[in-house]
């Protein structure tokens, strides 16, 4: 197994369930769905467009509020962004341009063309646990990133192997990789970020370079 997000050809089997393998790099400590047990690109987009994530939904707007308010609280003003997988609708790229950041939505299915500025945030909220090579759009993400920027990410966190085995997160097919606090500590050292452990399922990474 190489795993999507490191590389690293060393990994141990970590748990069965009845629809599919995981796998846990014993380098940079991500979990990860055998890629013989992906969904297909169609099979995965018929799936997202079932999601009914509304702009006047409150209870999404609560939601993304776990991100957006502390993204908001250390933001320079007029702070440019990228909301990276945001789906068929970009509410948080919206709401945040509504509060004088304006961002831009991507996705991949819904809005594919490819980001070519640089950014002073990118945010990324439940939708890093579909990335089949995660590895690849956080390398893309650096790039797009200026000096003293910051990743903003949300996606809930393995815990531990015992919790993982009655996980509700990952029994929805689209989830394909699952991050600890250690994978994050991972990136953060291994692309000289610093890690700020926001709340159970929102995480920073800060460019503190100038």
């Amino acid at each position: 197994m190489t795993c999507p997000l490191c590389a690293s050809q060393d990994s141990d089997f970590y748990h069965q369930d009845n629809r599919r393998d995981y796998w846990q790099c014993l380098h940079c400590r991500l979990v990860y769905v055998d890629p013989a047990h992906r969904l297909t690109p169609e099979a995965e987009k018929a799936i997202y467009d079932l999601h009914e994530n509304l702009p006047d939904d409150p209870g999404y707007l609560r939601f993304l509020s776990r991100l957006a308010q502390p993204l908001m609280d250390v933001l320079h003003a007029g702070a440019k962004g990228l909301d990276y997988g945001c789906g068929p609708s970009p509410v948080l790229a919206e709401l945040l341009t509504q509060n004088g950041y304006p961002t831009k939505g991507y996705d991949p299915f819904y809005f594919p063309t490819q980001p070519q500025s640089r950014y002073d945030f990118i945010s990324c909220t439940e939708a890093i646990e579909h990335f089949y090579q995660p590895g690849k759009v956080i390398g893309d993400w650096m790039t797009l990133l200026r000096p003293g920027g910051l990743l903003a990410i949300m996606t809930k966190r393995v815990l531990s192997k015992e919790r993982f085995a009655n996980w509700h997160y990952k029994n929805d097919q689209t989830h394909v990789c699952f991050f600890s606090e250690e994978t994050f500590q991972w990136l953060a050292d291994y692309y000289s970020l610093r890690l700020q452990i926001v709340a159970a399922d929102v995480v920073f990474l800060h460019s503190d370079k100038v």
